[in-house]
């Protein structure tokens, strides 16, 4: 079995950054937005429509029950054999996609969560992403909301919970560079 690393993260925790930096160090690919072209070219929807539906959408009880969630199980099937077939192939880092849950008895896992508290994201997101500096904390907390969401729906698990997990790093304390040592030293 290959040894994959999986990253959950907190939006504006620096999760996708700390990702990419710790499978660069390791010489290993890493993979999130090109796992969405990869399930882009399995199952055929736009990458729009992927966007909309997959990680950050919302997997309510109202929509489930009326039928629009149709289009979301077809991408999460094909997610699921995207991020198979990518631990199959070698050693990488998985940023997000329920991968923890995904590959729990197909690969070796090192699950990671990465978070940080609401002011330091807030932060993160206005001088990164661009957003705006007047309510940064709704966007987190919206994101968050979703993602918790998604993951309920797709694993009945409890996204963000240290115990899920190998280990959870808070960022805005011990800093992205640290959170990177850290993991590329326990792989």
């Amino acid at each position: 079995m290959n040894k994959i690393i999986t990253v959950s993260r907190q939006f504006g925790s620096g999760g996708r950054t700390i990702a990419r930096e710790v499978a660069k160090r390791l010489s290993i690919p890493c993979y999130d937005h090109e796992l969405i072209d990869k399930v882009r070219e399995d199952c055929g929807f736009t990458k729009e429509f992927i966007d909309e539906n997959g990680e950050n959408s919302s997997t309510s009880l109202l929509t489930s029950m009326f039928g629009s969630s149709f289009g979301r199980d077809i991408i999460w099937t094909s997610q699921c054999k995207v991020i198979c077939r990518l631990a199959e192939e070698g050693p990488c880092v998985i940023v997000g996609r329920c991968a923890d849950y995904i590959l729990r008895a197909k690969a070796e896992l090192f699950k990671v969560f990465i978070h940080a508290d609401a002011a330091k994201r807030a932060e993160r997101i206005v001088s990164l992403y661009g957003e705006r500096s007047d309510a940064p904390e709704k966007r987190i907390k919206e994101k968050d909301k979703r993602r918790a969401s998604y993951y309920r729906y797709y694993t009945d698990g409890e996204w963000g919970i240290a115990k899920n997990y190998d280990i959870a790093l808070d960022s805005g304390k011990i800093g992205i560079e640290k959170c990177v040592d850290i993991i590329v030293d326990l792989y």
